[in-house]
């Protein structure tokens, strides 16, 4: 029976496609270049644009006075500190699971670091591997500032 369903939906079109990663760790939270991506990448710049740290207007992204007051305060990082010559602060680099955004540029940069120095998450050891494991303490800190 499903097998029939699974022919039909097939020949009308209506087959979902699910792009990117199979592995549900690479998913959730891996490193894009050097910042974080996955759905815990893609929620956290969602959180971050509701929270007004951060506006976006089409793949422009910028911190706000607030912004700047959050990353001081919560996560100990420098706004001036993030001026890059060859590099915008923030920058929409799109998800390749979630075919969402998530942040890149020197901020995202610098809070994946900030993520790691705080024991939050880190990469997984594995030889080529980009999973980020969030420890049970980094993950419900990171809910309680980004979920």
């Amino acid at each position: 029976m499903l097998e029939g369903l699974a022919g039909l939906a097939a020949r009308a079109g209506h087959m979902r496609v699910r792009t990117g990663p199979k592995d549900p760790a690479l998913r959730r939270a891996r490193i894009c270049y050097d910042h974080l991506a996955g759905d815990l990448g893609v929620q956290m710049l969602d959180s971050m644009k509701n929270q007004r740290l951060v506006r976006q207007r089409k793949q422009d992204i910028e911190l706000t006075a607030g912004g700047e007051r959050f990353l001081a305060n919560t996560l100990q990082i420098s706004a001036k500190a993030l001026a890059h010559p060859r590099r915008p602060v923030c920058k929409a680099c799109l998800d390749w699971s979630e075919r969402r955004h998530h942040l890149a540029g020197t901020l995202g940069a610098a809070m994946m670091t900030r993520f790691t120095e705080l024991k939050w998450a880190a990469r997984d050891p594995t030889p080529g591997s980009r999973v980020v494991n969030f420890t049970r303490n980094g993950e419900k800190l990171f809910a309680a500032l980004f979920g």
